[in-house]
C-alpha cells in the first residue's frame, strides 16, 4: 500500500482495519503514516515524504520522490505482493501501479482520482495502470464505467467513523471548554506548504475576530510533525489571542466549535460530517494556482460545495483570502443560528449517504479482485 500525507493515512488505516478483521495474518507494508502501522503496517517510508501540493512544489521534491518510486516497484518486483493498493495520492502511485500491473500485479486504487472535477485527461493512465477503483462517492461508479474502467462504490470510511449524533459536549468537556463558549477551529491543512501559504492568514483572521469579540475561543489541531512550524507563526500573527494549540484531536476540535475556518481538502468533509458551519480558504504557490485553475471543470473547490452542487458554505481563494473577509463570513454563520441548523440537516441527509460500511465494502471488492 502507498497513502501519503496524513488524510491518507486516516483513510488507510480504515481500510486496513478491514483487511486484517478479514484476512487476520495479513502483511502489509509500503509507505504509510501512524494510523496504519497501529495495524501493523510495515511503513518502508513514512506517508510524509508524499505530503506535497501543487505543481511548483511538486518540482522542488521531484528527484527525491521519483528516487523513493524506483526503491519502491523494485522491492515489490523482487517479492510481488498479491496486491497493491494505491490510497489516493494519483501523481505518485499512478505510475507505480502501471509498473506493478504491466508484471503482473492486481492494482487497485481507493479513492479514484477526481476526473469529474478536474484533469479528465487522466483517465487513460488510469485504464493502463488500475484493475480495480474503490469509489468513495455515488455518483463515480458510472463515470469509471463509461470510460471502461471497473469501479465499486463503497462509502466513505470517515462517514462510518464520525457518529451520526455529534459528540458536542463530550469533545468540549475534553478540550476543557465551556458549554456556552463560542469556539472556532483553525484547520489550515496538514501539508507543510499549507502551512507556509495558509495559517499566517487564517491566524489573522483569528486576530480580526477576536478584536471584534473578545469572548471568542479559538482552537488548532496541529497535524503529526507540523507543531514545531506552527508555533512560530502564533507568535507572530496571533499574538494575544489565545490560540489553543491542540496536538492533533481534529475530531474533537470540530465536534466541539461553533464554525471552522479551514482548508479545502478531506478536512471539510470531516466537517461536513460533523455538522459544522465552515469557511473555506486556500491558498497556493501562484503557478500551481494558475495551472490548477484552467484544469478545474467546477465551480467549486471545497467538497461539502461539490458534492451538494452549489456554493452552500463560502470559499475564499488565493487573493481573496484575507482575514477581513474570513472573519466577515464566520460571524454570518455566528450570526445566524436558523442558517446553521439548514446547513446541518443537509449535512446530516450526506453522512447517510456516504455511510456504507466502507471497510467491509472495500474487503468484499477486494476478495472479488484476488479471486479472479
Amino acid at each position: 500500500m502507498v497513502a501519503g500525507e496524513a488524510s491518507g493515512d486516516l483513510l488507510a488505516g480504515l481500510l486496513l482495519g478491514g483487511l486484517k478483521q478479514r484476512w487476520p495474518s495479513l502483511a502489509s507494508m509500503g509507505i504509510g503514516g501512524p494510523k496504519m502501522v497501529a495495524h501493523g503496517f510495515d511503513a518502508w517510508w513514512p506517508s510524509d515524504k508524499l505530503a506535497v501540493r501543487g505543481y511548483a512544489e511538486v518540482l522542488r521534491h521531484y528527484p527525491e520522490l521519483l528516487r523513493i518510486r524506483n526503491r519502491l516497484a523494485e522491492r515489490l518486483l523482487q517479492a510481488p505482493p498479491d496486491a497493491f493498493i494505491g490510497v489516493d495520492a494519483p501523481d505518485f502511485n499512478l505510475d507505480l501501479e502501471m509498473r506493478l500491473k504491466a508484471r503482473g500485479i492486481r492494482t487497485i486504487h481507493f479513492i479514484g482520482p477526481s476526473i469529474w472535477a478536474w484533469r479528465g485527461e487522466r483517465i487513460e493512465k488510469i485504464k493502463r495502470a488500475v484493475d480495480h477503483v474503490l469509489c468513495i462517492f455515488p455518483f463515480e461508479p458510472a463515470l469509471y464505467a463509461q470510460q471502461g474502467v471497473a469501479a465499486t462504490y463503497v462509502g466513505h470510511p470517515l462517514a462510518d467513523t464520525i457518529p451520526l449524533a455529534v459528540p458536542r459536549q463530550a469533545s468540549r468537556r475534553a478540550l476543557n471548554l465551556g458549554d456556552t463558549d463560542t469556539v472556532v477551529a483553525l484547520l489550515p491543512g496538514s501539508r507543510r506548504s499549507e502551512i507556509q501559504y495558509i495559517a499566517p492568514t487564517l491566524l489573522e483572521a483569528a486576530r480580526e475576530m477576536k478584536r471584534r469579540r473578545p469572548d471568542l475561543r479559538f482552537v488548532l489541531p496541529a497535524a503529526p510533525g507540523l507543531r514545531p512550524l506552527i508555533e512560530p507563526l502564533l507568535a507572530v500573527h496571533a499574538a494575544g489571542v489565545g490560540v489553543e494549540l491542540l496536538d492533533g484531536r481534529s475530531h474533537e476540535a470540530l465536534a466541539a466549535c461553533d464554525v471552522t475556518l479551514i482548508a479545502s481538502g478531506t478536512a471539510t468533509l470531516e466537517a461536513a460530517l460533523f455538522k459544522r458551519p465552515m469557511v473555506i480558504a486556500y491558498k497556493m504557490h501562484w503557478l500551481s494556482a494558475q495551472i490548477m485553475k484552467r484544469k478545474n471543470y467546477q465551480p467549486w473547490v471545497g467538497l461539502p460545495n461539490i458534492l451538494l452542487g452549489e456554493f452552500a458554505v463560502p470559499e475564499f481563494l488565493q487573493a481573496a483570502v484575507t482575514p477581513d473577509r474570513l472573519a466577515d463570513a464566520a460571524f454570518a454563520w455566528l450570526d445566524d443560528p436558523v442558517a446553521c441548523q439548514v446547513l446541518a440537516a443537509r449535512f446530516d441527509a450526506l453522512h447517510h449517504t456516504l455511510r456504507r460500511n466502507t471497510a467491509q465494502a472495500a474487503t468484499d471488492a477486494i476478495e472479488k479482485i484476488l479471486g479472479r
